[in-house]
């Protein structure tokens, strides 16, 4: 399966990924929302900059994936601060990813640049920062240098 994931672009997260600084993405929420449960070992995750240009520039291999059950606040940052060597969280994110109760990390491998492409999400509604969708090539896209 692949999935688009939006990165922090204030964290710079794509250039963390891209020089091997963060291995690890983390999502969570009060219940178990996307991905939670949904990705898996081998997947392809496709990595799109929020507040960026809306091109995809980089994919990488899902390594391990660890759904958490439902955990208080201590408990998540402790998981947290346990795996910060490759989150790799700003002060700000994780703040954010602490006060959730269900949390989901994702360690990637074989990270790689990609030449970048433009996807139309306008057939997903209002998609959050995490798009299953089955296939990459499912999804209408251009390349930056097409003139659609």
């Amino acid at each position: 399966m692949d999935h688009v994931v939006y990165v922090d672009s204030k964290a710079k997260e794509l250039k963390k990924i891209l020089e091997d600084q963060k291995t690890m993405i983390i999502r969570g929420a009060t219940g178990k929302k996307l991905p939670y449960g949904r990705v898996f070992e081998g997947d392809i995750l496709y990595f799109i900059e929020n507040n960026g240009d809306g091109m995809i520039k980089a994919k990488a291999i899902v390594k391990s994936v660890f759904n958490s059950e439902k955990m208080t606040i201590e408990e998540s940052k402790k998981l947290i601060i346990n795996n910060q060597s490759k989150l790799n969280l700003t002060d700000i994110q994780f703040k954010k990813w602490s006060e959730k109760k269900y949390l989901v990390l994702i360690e990637i491998k074989n990270i790689e640049k990609i030449d970048h492409f433009f996807i139309d999400k306008s057939n997903y509604g209002n998609m959050d920062d995490w798009l299953p969708v089955e296939n990459i090539n499912s999804i209408p896209h251009h390349s930056k240098y097409s003139c659609n």
